[in-house]
């Protein structure tokens, strides 16, 4: 871990009032998030709450035979551990790295005593927790009345949201894993994409080159989150 100066590279963290992140940089330490790594299995404690600034996490439900399914993305926009602030106490979701990078990471009791004792940071996480259940409820809603081809554009644009430009290194077993379907069905999809000049794919490494195509072929659950972030997050600068 290093120490981390201000402004802060995650949007979350830069939407605070200037006071209280100052207040949190003694706090603050930078970590490297390697690809696979299991921040926090289900029903586990949290000590350390995690604000990507490069790294992209999955939330993923387990089922009790092994098979995961993803429920929400979460990358510089947000904080992986958002269910601390809701006294649960434990996890609810795996979360564990989908895109390695980096990330920022305070002491969980820290962020709890300014979540109950500052308006401001109570008001922005709050305002962020909505934005995140309603991506996991537009992703159920997903599973069910939408095709795979839709559903697998719809995750590449999640992905290129929060990566700088317009690659992404996952394999089809990976973005299979996430979406809960065979990798057949991911490899048929992925075909088609790059027969359609929409994507190029080799070896687990996908570079979009034509996003405009990728949204008009995803289905309305992407527009519908954005817009939700957007409303809930907008006066923070939050995208």
């Amino acid at each position: 871990m290093s120490a981390i100066a201000a402004p802060p590279a995650n949007r979350l963290l830069a939407a605070l009032p200037r006071d209280e992140w100052e207040y949190l940089i003694p706090h603050v330490r930078a970590v490297e998030l390697p690809f696979g790594k299991v921040l926090y299995e289900p029903g586990g404690a949290r000590h350390l709450l995690y604000f990507p600034t490069t790294a992209i996490v999955s939330l993923t439900y387990v089922t009790e035979s092994g098979d995961s399914t993803q429920l929400a993305v979460i990358g510089r926009e947000g904080v992986v551990g958002v269910s601390l602030f809701l006294g649960g106490g434990i996890a609810p979701h795996r979360a564990i790295v989908q895109s390695a990078g980096q990330a920022l990471c305070i002491d969980a009791e820290v962020m709890r005593h300014e979540f109950e004792h500052s308006v401001a940071v109570r008001d922005l996480i709050l305002r962020y927790t909505q934005a995140l259940i309603t991506q996991m409820a537009q992703t159920a809603a997903c599973v069910r009345h939408h095709s795979m081809d839709q559903r697998l554009c719809r995750w590449l644009l999640m992905h290129l949201d929060r990566l700088e430009g317009a690659e992404i290194f996952v394999s089809q077993e990976m973005i299979a894993h996430m979406l809960g379907v065979r990798r057949e069905g991911v490899t048929g999809a992925a075909h088609k994409l790059q027969t359609d000049g929409v994507i190029r794919y080799a070896r687990g490494h996908i570079t979009v080159l034509d996003r405009p195509e990728l949204e008009r072929r995803s289905c309305e659950c992407y527009a519908v989150v954005n817009r939700e972030y957007d409303r809930l997050l907008c006066h923070g600068d939050v995208t």
